[in-house]
């Protein structure tokens, strides 16, 4: 792992792709060509592409754009994609009222007998 994380390597210059434009994560519109840029300008964990773009922070936490963002992460550093540590992943939050969890009690007892 710590070879992959190595700045000091070079991984060659960005090179422009015909489908640069192809849109990876739909929920923040963040295409191939701006993952592809990021990993040439230092970002190699998958962590810190999710923070620099927000990829996988949109409505579907990731579940779409995951793979793709990994895949073409994994490329550009030319390593299988095993190799790259997984993004750190939190849940969502929002404030929730307390008797939201006090509804969700008295179902629980309602059950129970």
């Amino acid at each position: 792992m710590h070879e992959i994380n190595d700045r000091s390597r070079d991984i060659g210059p960005f090179v422009p792709g015909p489908d640069d434009d192809m849109i990876i994560c739909r929920c923040e519109e963040v295409t191939k060509g701006e993952i592809r840029k990021a990993v040439h300008d230092g970002m190699f964990t998958l962590t810190e592409i999710r923070r620099y773009l927000r990829t996988g922070m949109g409505l579907c936490q990731g579940q779409t754009c995951a793979k793709l963002v990994k895949g073409i992460v994994a490329r550009e550093l030319k390593v299988s994609p095993a190799e790259l540590e997984p993004a750190t992943s939190r849940a969502p939050m929002r404030p929730i009222e307390m008797r939201v969890f006090a509804a969700e009690a008295k179902e629980g007892e309602e059950d129970e007998e």
